[in-house]
């Protein structure tokens, strides 16, 4: 059972996440929230698996709200619903520590698939936005303060876990990782849980931001 907390300001959206969410039994609704402080509060209160969290809302958005939860160590993890035109939160959020991003306008079996896959453990990010989310992360980073071999989270890494790493921040999935190195997907599962581990990332959208930011990853690169 995957418990979620709803947040958006918009009352017949949180009812439609609800009726959604409640039709299915492995979903259980916890709370919703119609802004960012409450919930905030309400992460820290009903410590749900997920939190189901908009971006524009009144008061406290929610960037703040997905960056103040992360960084109280709740076990909440954060699935943004964003749309095309709202890049700029997008990058936001991955700096904030969410786990995941999908389009409103997304099909109800894709919601249900990101909620799970965010509750695992795993990130998730809309099709249609990761090679954008990327290249635009990567153009507007800052430039690596340093040559990446110096730094001690890259130089623990084994030749084979540096090519995962490299392949993760290219954006690839498991089962194209696994094709490329003609591994198991097992196997790239175990790499993959080794690379979050000792470069000190909760999932693979900070394993990104980690390979872009540290020169590892570039636009574009394939």
């Amino acid at each position: 059972m995957t418990t979620v907390l709803i947040v958006d300001d918009q009352p017949l959206q949180r009812y439609g996440f609800r009726i959604l969410l409640e039709s299915v039994p492995e979903t259980d609704v916890v709370g919703e929230a119609a802004h960012g402080a409450e919930a905030v509060r309400k992460a820290a209160e009903l410590r749900p698996d997920v939190v189901l969290m908009d971006v524009r809302m009144p008061g406290m958005d929610g960037i703040e709200a997905t960056r103040r939860i992360v960084a109280a160590g709740d076990r909440s993890r954060i699935l943004v619903l964003t749309t095309f035109d709202l890049d700029e939160y997008v990058h936001a959020a991955l700096r904030a520590g969410a786990s995941g991003f999908l389009l409103k306008d997304a099909r109800p079996e894709e919601l249900l698939a990101g909620i799970r896959a965010v509750a695992a453990g795993d990130a998730v990010i809309a099709p249609a936005l990761t090679r954008r989310i990327l290249d635009e992360y990567a153009q507007n980073r800052p430039a690596p303060c340093r040559d990446p071999d110096e730094d001690p989270r890259l130089t623990s890494l084994t030749d084979r876990e540096r090519e995962i790493l490299e392949a993760i921040g290219k954006g690839w999935t498991n089962g194209e990782i696994a094709a490329h190195f003609v591994l198991s997907e097992s196997t790239v599962k175990t790499h993959v849980g080794r690379v979050l581990a000792k470069i000190g990332a909760r999932d693979r959208i900070q394993a990104v931001i980690f390979a872009y930011d540290i020169g590892l990853a570039r636009p574009n690169a394939g």
